[in-house]
């Protein structure tokens, strides 16, 4: 399973420690950001994870995080 994410999310400091975050989290998936992208794509690509659970964590550290379908 692939989903693929708009965030506001635009350093790659913050993509380092994001995606540390979120591993922690969801160990077996593979998680990565398309900062290039005009929506600061967040990719997650695995079988045992929530959108609504990334996307809680995403708030929660106050970036912005929608799910596209």
């Amino acid at each position: 399973m692939v989903e693929v994410f708009k965030t506001n999310v635009d350093d790659t400091e913050l993509v380092k420690r994001l995606t540390s975050k979120l591993l922690l989290r969801f160990p077996h998936c593979r998680i990565n950001f398309d900062l290039h992208d005009c929506d600061k794509i967040l990719r997650i690509e695995g079988h045992s994870f929530c959108n609504e659970e990334i996307i809680a964590i995403m708030n929660g550290d106050g970036y912005q995080c929608q799910a596209l379908e």
